[in-house]
Protein backbone atom coordinates (compact mmCIF):
# COMPACT_ATOMS: atom_id res chain seq x y z
CA UNK A 1 0.00 0.00 0.00
CA UNK A 2 1.42 3.36 -0.97
CA UNK A 3 0.37 6.76 0.14
CA UNK A 4 1.33 9.73 -1.94
CA UNK A 5 1.84 13.15 -0.50
CA UNK A 6 -0.17 15.86 -2.14
CA UNK A 7 2.10 17.44 -4.74
CA UNK A 8 1.29 20.89 -3.40
CA UNK A 9 3.44 20.17 -0.32
CA UNK A 10 6.54 19.46 -2.42
CA UNK A 11 8.76 22.29 -3.58
CA UNK A 12 9.31 22.64 -7.28
CA UNK A 13 12.84 21.77 -8.37
CA UNK A 14 12.82 25.19 -10.04
CA UNK A 15 12.82 26.74 -6.56
CA UNK A 16 15.81 24.74 -5.24
CA UNK A 17 19.25 26.31 -5.75
CA UNK A 18 20.88 22.95 -4.99
CA UNK A 19 19.15 21.46 -8.02
CA UNK A 20 20.62 24.14 -10.28
CA UNK A 21 24.07 23.83 -8.71
CA UNK A 22 24.06 20.07 -9.32
CA UNK A 23 22.92 20.60 -12.91
CA UNK A 24 25.55 23.28 -13.52
CA UNK A 25 28.24 20.91 -12.23
CA UNK A 26 27.03 18.24 -14.67
CA UNK A 27 27.11 20.78 -17.49
CA UNK A 28 30.60 21.99 -16.53
CA UNK A 29 31.95 18.41 -16.59
CA UNK A 30 30.26 17.72 -19.94
CA UNK A 31 31.75 20.88 -21.45
CA UNK A 32 35.21 20.05 -20.05
CA UNK A 33 35.08 16.53 -21.47
CA UNK A 34 33.89 17.88 -24.82
CA UNK A 35 36.59 20.54 -25.13
CA UNK A 36 39.40 18.27 -23.90
CA UNK A 37 38.30 14.95 -25.42
CA UNK A 38 41.53 14.63 -27.41
CA UNK A 39 43.62 14.67 -24.22
CA UNK A 40 41.74 12.06 -22.17
CA UNK A 41 41.93 14.32 -19.12
CA UNK A 42 39.21 14.66 -16.48
CA UNK A 43 38.40 17.84 -14.54
CA UNK A 44 39.78 16.28 -11.34
CA UNK A 45 43.00 15.23 -13.08
CA UNK A 46 43.36 18.74 -14.46
CA UNK A 47 42.82 20.24 -10.99
CA UNK A 48 45.45 17.95 -9.44
CA UNK A 49 47.97 18.57 -12.21
CA UNK A 50 47.36 22.32 -12.13
CA UNK A 51 47.76 22.48 -8.33
CA UNK A 52 50.91 20.33 -8.39
CA UNK A 53 52.41 22.62 -11.05
CA UNK A 54 51.54 25.76 -9.10
CA UNK A 55 52.77 24.31 -5.78
CA UNK A 56 55.89 22.26 -6.52
CA UNK A 57 56.79 19.55 -4.01
CA UNK A 58 53.35 19.54 -2.42
CA UNK A 59 52.48 16.62 -0.14
CA UNK A 60 49.64 14.45 -1.48
CA UNK A 61 47.30 15.19 1.45
CA UNK A 62 47.90 18.91 1.03
CA UNK A 63 47.13 18.55 -2.69
CA UNK A 64 43.83 16.88 -1.82
CA UNK A 65 42.93 19.76 0.50
CA UNK A 66 44.04 22.35 -2.07
CA UNK A 67 41.65 21.00 -4.71
CA UNK A 68 38.85 20.07 -2.29
CA UNK A 69 38.88 16.30 -2.82
CA UNK A 70 39.10 13.44 -0.36
CA UNK A 71 42.49 11.78 -0.02
CA UNK A 72 41.44 8.42 -1.46
CA UNK A 73 40.07 9.99 -4.66
CA UNK A 74 43.18 12.16 -4.93
CA UNK A 75 45.42 9.12 -4.43
CA UNK A 76 43.81 7.36 -7.39
CA UNK A 77 44.08 10.49 -9.51
CA UNK A 78 47.76 10.92 -8.65
CA UNK A 79 48.39 7.23 -9.42
CA UNK A 80 46.90 7.70 -12.91
CA UNK A 81 48.84 10.91 -13.53
CA UNK A 82 52.04 9.20 -12.39
CA UNK A 83 51.41 6.21 -14.72
CA UNK A 84 50.96 8.69 -17.58
CA UNK A 85 54.30 10.32 -16.74
CA UNK A 86 52.71 13.66 -15.82
CA UNK A 87 53.54 13.69 -12.09
CA UNK A 88 56.37 12.16 -10.06
CA UNK A 89 56.46 11.27 -6.38
CA UNK A 90 59.67 12.17 -4.57
CA UNK A 91 60.78 11.38 -1.06
CA UNK A 92 60.76 14.34 1.30
CA UNK A 93 64.27 15.26 2.48
CA UNK A 94 62.81 16.13 5.92
CA UNK A 95 60.69 12.99 6.41
CA UNK A 96 61.39 9.79 4.48
CA UNK A 97 57.77 8.63 4.98
CA UNK A 98 56.36 11.65 3.13
CA UNK A 99 56.05 11.71 -0.65
CA UNK A 100 56.12 15.02 -2.45
CA UNK A 101 54.51 15.57 -5.82
CA UNK A 102 55.95 17.44 -8.75
CA UNK A 103 54.87 17.79 -12.34
CA UNK A 104 57.13 16.41 -15.02
CA UNK A 105 58.11 18.28 -18.16
CA UNK A 106 55.38 16.27 -19.93
CA UNK A 107 52.86 17.35 -17.27
CA UNK A 108 53.76 21.01 -17.65
CA UNK A 109 53.63 20.69 -21.45
CA UNK A 110 50.18 19.10 -21.21
CA UNK A 111 48.95 21.96 -19.01
CA UNK A 112 50.18 24.47 -21.57
CA UNK A 113 48.60 22.49 -24.40
CA UNK A 114 45.15 22.19 -22.79
CA UNK A 115 44.98 25.74 -21.44
CA UNK A 116 43.11 27.14 -24.47
CA UNK A 117 40.51 24.37 -24.11
CA UNK A 118 40.15 25.00 -20.37
CA UNK A 119 39.64 28.71 -21.08
CA UNK A 120 37.03 27.80 -23.72
CA UNK A 121 35.15 25.68 -21.17
CA UNK A 122 34.94 28.68 -18.84
CA UNK A 123 33.71 30.85 -21.70
CA UNK A 124 31.07 28.31 -22.68
CA UNK A 125 29.84 27.99 -19.10
CA UNK A 126 29.44 31.75 -18.76
CA UNK A 127 28.28 32.46 -22.34
CA UNK A 128 24.56 32.77 -21.45
CA UNK A 129 25.34 35.62 -19.04
CA UNK A 130 25.95 39.16 -20.28
CA UNK A 131 29.66 39.99 -20.04
CA UNK A 132 29.05 42.66 -17.40
CA UNK A 133 27.26 40.16 -15.10
CA UNK A 134 29.95 37.45 -15.21
CA UNK A 135 32.23 38.97 -12.52
CA UNK A 136 29.24 39.33 -10.17
CA UNK A 137 28.18 35.72 -10.79
CA UNK A 138 31.71 34.48 -10.10
CA UNK A 139 31.95 36.61 -6.95
CA UNK A 140 28.61 35.28 -5.68
CA UNK A 141 29.55 31.69 -6.52
CA UNK A 142 32.88 32.07 -4.69
CA UNK A 143 31.06 33.56 -1.68
CA UNK A 144 28.70 30.58 -1.48
CA UNK A 145 31.48 28.01 -1.83
CA UNK A 146 33.83 29.69 0.65
CA UNK A 147 31.08 30.32 3.22
CA UNK A 148 30.01 26.67 3.06
CA UNK A 149 33.49 25.15 2.62
CA UNK A 150 33.58 23.49 6.04
CA UNK A 151 30.34 21.66 5.29
CA UNK A 152 31.99 19.79 2.43
CA UNK A 153 33.11 16.17 2.74
CA UNK A 154 36.51 17.47 1.64
CA UNK A 155 36.94 21.12 2.65
CA UNK A 156 39.38 23.06 0.51
CA UNK A 157 42.44 24.39 2.27
CA UNK A 158 45.27 26.14 0.51
CA UNK A 159 48.71 25.19 1.88
CA UNK A 160 50.91 28.05 3.02
CA UNK A 161 48.23 30.57 2.06
CA UNK A 162 48.56 29.78 -1.65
Amino acid sequence: MTTDLPTTSLPSLDDLPGHYIRRLQQIAVALFMDELKDWNLTPVQYAALNAAARMPDIEQGALARAIGFDTSTTGGVVDRLERQGLIVRKQSPQDRRVRLLATTAAGRALLDEVQPGVAQVQERILAPLPAEERPLFLRMLRTLVEANNELSRAPREMPDGR
